[in-house]
C-alpha cells in the first residue's frame, strides 16, 4: 500500500507503539509525522478492509498537504480519498464521506455533521489529530475525540505535534482529551533521529534601544506603574514591578468572576478598569521595545479613534494621563522624522547578506504583528534582489488578510522562486510545508516553547539551516529569550515523566493524575 518512501527506523519504532495503543507523537518539524500516520493507516486498512481512516487538521492548507502526501505515497484510487472542509456543502460532505476510505478534514464541519447524524464514526478505524497541542478547553478536537470514543467499533487514535507545550497541566489535558495511552517523543539529539536532522546555527543578534526610544519607554513605564498602583491599593496586587501580561489577564478574569456574583463590588470594578488601562499601556511598551515606531504609532492612532468614539471608559481615561500623552507626542515626532527601531537596519543587513550568499537563497522572517510585518515588507522590498511578501492568516485587518486559497498560492509562488522572502505572522509557524529555506529570522523572541520549536523547524530540512533571533538589550526581548529556552527543557522533562507514568498503568486505566 505504501510507495515512494523507505520508512526510517524511528518511524517504525513509533509505528510499533501506535499500532498497539492510542499514541501522542512529539517529533520535530520536518521529520515525517504524516508518514507515520500513513504507515499506520495502511496497517489499519489491512486489518479492517471495510474501515475508514480520518485525519483532522486545523486549516485547509494543512488538509491539502496531507492529501498530497497520501496521493504520492499511498496505493489507493483518487476517488477513495476525500477532502472535507466547511467550504463543502453539507450534502456533498455526506456523499464524500460515504464513498471515501481515507478522509482529510478540518474539525468544524465534522462537528455539525456528527451532531446532525449525517455521518458516524462507527467505521473509523484510525483517527489522526494533527497539531494535537490544540486539544484543550473548548477546541473542536476535544468533542470529536469524545464522540469517536463512544461510537467507533475499532478505535485507534494517533495525535501528532512538534510540541505539546511546557505546562504539565496542559500536556496532561491534551493526553486526557485525546484518550492517549502512550507517548513517543524524539528530539533533535536522540540517536535514532540525529542522522536525519540537519545542523542548525542559532545566532542571537543584539541591538541597543536609541535614547529617544528610552525616553518614551520611561514615560510609558511611569504610566503603567500608576495604573497598577490603583490595583495594588485595593489589595488585588502585591507588587507593581515584574508583573507579566499573563498574570494581569488571570487577575482580570478572577475579578470578572467575582463581579458576576456581586454587581456592587465597586473596588473590583475600578480594578478591572485600571487593569484594562494597564494592559493597553503594556502593549504600547512591548511594541516600542520589540517592534518599532511605525507599529507603535499605528496602535496609538487606533486607541485615539476608540477614545473619540467613547468605546470604553478605560481608553478615555488613558487620554487624561500626562505620561501617556507625552509618550504619544514623542512617538508622533519620531515617526514623522522617519526614525525606526535598530532591528530594521539589522534585518536589512542580514537579508542582504543571505540573498547574496548563494543563487536561489530564501528566508522567512517571523514577526508577531501585522503593522510591523507590513513595514518590514516595504523596507525589504527596497533592497536590490529581494522580493518579499507578507504571509498572514484570514482575519481581516485593513487589507492584510489572506484566504486559505491565497495562502496556498503564496507558498507555491515562494517554492517556484517568484519571491524569496516570506514575512510570516504566527500562521507560518504551524505545520505548513513551507519550502526549504536557508535562513529563519525571529524579529523578536517569543516566550512560547511551542511557537519557538515551530519557527525553528522552518529551516534545516534538507541541509544545514540558520536561525537568527533579534534581541533588544534590557527589554522584554531578553526575558522572553530565556523563558522559551527553559519552557522547552521543561516540556521534555514533563513528557518523559508522563511517558513513564503511562507505562506503569494497565491499558484503559490512564488517568494521568
Amino acid at each position: 500500500m505504501i510507495k515512494g518512501f523507505v520508512p526510517r527506523l524511528y518511524q517504525e519504532t513509533i509505528l510499533a507503539t501506535a499500532a498497539m495503543k492510542n499514541t501522542l507523537v512529539v517529533l520535530p518539524t520536518g521529520l515525517g509525522k504524516t508518514n507515520i500516520f500513513l504507515m499506520l493507516a495502511a496497517q489499519r486498512l489491512k486489518s479492517y478492509p471495510d474501515g475508514k481512516i480520518l485525519l483532522i487538521g486545523p486549516t485547509r492548507p494543512l488538509i491539502d498537504q496531507y492529501h498530497e502526501v497520501f496521493r504520492k505515497h499511498f496505493e489507493i484510487r483518487e476517488e477513495e480519498m476525500a477532502v472535507l472542509t466547511g467550504m463543502v456543502a453539507a450534502e456533498k460532505r455526506k456523499q464524500h464521506w460515504d464513498s471515501a476510505r481515507i478522509i482529510f478534514s478540518t474539525p468544524q464541519g465534522l462537528e455539525n455533521d456528527i451532531l446532525s447524524g449525517k455521518i458516524t464514526f462507527e467505521n473509523v478505524v484510525l483517527l489522526g489529530f494533527d497539531e494535537a497541542h490544540r486539544a484543550v478547553k473548548e477546541y473542536s478536537y476535544v468533542w470529536l475525540a469524545k464522540q469517536y470514543a463512544k461510537m467507533a467499533r475499532f478505535p485507534r487514535i494517533l495525535a501528532l505535534t512538534a510540541s505539546p507545550g511546557s505546562d504539565m497541566e496542559k500536556i496532561t489535558e491534551v493526553c486526557t482529551n485525546l484518550f492517549i495511552e502512550d507517548i513517543e517523543v524524539r528530539t533533535e539529539s536522540d540517536p535514532d533521529v540525529k542522522q536525519y536532522v540537519q545542523e542548525m546555527d542559532i545566532d542571537w543578534v543584539k541591538v541597543e534601544l536609541p535614547a529617544e526610544f528610552s525616553d518614551i519607554k520611561k514615560l510609558l513605564e511611569h504610566s503603567l506603574r500608576s495604573k497598577l498602583e490603583v490595583v495594588k491599593a485595593m489589595g488585588f496586587l502585591h507588587s507593581t514591578t515584574g508583573v507579566s501580561k499573563k498574570e494581569l489577564l488571570q487577575l482580570q478574569a478572577a475579578l470578572h468572576a467575582e463581579l458576576s456574583g456581586n454587581y456592587k463590588n465597586f473596588s473590583a470594578m475600578k480594578a478591572i478598569s485600571s487593569l484594562a488601562e494597564a494592559m493597553k499601556v503594556g502593549h504600547a511598551l512591548e511594541l516600542l521595545e520589540t517592534q518599532g515606531i511605525t507599529a507603535l504609532q499605528k496602535y496609538l492612532e487606533r486607541l485615539e479613534e476608540d477614545a473619540r468614539a467613547a468605546k470604553t471608559k478605560a481608553v478615555k481615561r488613558l487620554f487624561s494621563d500626562n505620561s501617556f500623552l507625552m509618550a504619544m507626542a514623542s512617538t508622533k515626532q519620531i515617526y514623522e522624522r522617519g526614525m525606526e527601531h535598530p532591528k530594521i537596519d539589522e534585518l536589512k543587513r542580514i537579508i542582504t547578506e543571505n540573498i547574496a550568499s548563494k543563487e536561489g537563497a530564501k528566508a522567512i522572517v517571523f514577526n508577531q504583528y501585522r503593522d510591523s510585518a507590513l513595514k518590514l515588507q516595504d523596507e525589504l522590498n527596497n533592497i536590490s534582489g529581494v522580493r518579499a511578501r507578507i504571509f498572514v492568516g484570514q482575519m481581516k485587518k485593513g487589507d492584510t488578510g489572506l484566504s486559505q486559497k491565497q495562502q496556498k498560492e503564496l507558498i507555491e509562488k515562494f517554492a517556484s522562486g517568484e519571491f524569496n522572502v516570506i514575512i510570516a505572522t504566527s500562521i507560518g509557524e504551524e505545520g505548513l510545508d513551507i519550502p526549504r529555506v536557508d535562513l529563519v529570522v525571529f524579529y523578536e523572541p517569543i516566550p512560547s516553547a511551542i511557537r519557538q520549536i515551530q519557527r525553528r523547524g522552518r529551516t534545516g530540512r534538507q541541509e544545514k539551516g540558520k536561525v537568527i533571533i533579534l534581541v533588544t538589550s534590557d527589554t522584554r526581548d531578553e526575558a522572553f529569550r530565556w523563558v522559551a529556552h527553559h519552557r522547552e527543557k521543561k516540556m521534555h522533562r514533563i513528557l518523559k515523566t508522563l511517558k513513564s507514568n503511562l507505562k506503569l498503568k494497565p491499558r484503559g486505566q490512564q488517568t494521568l493524575e
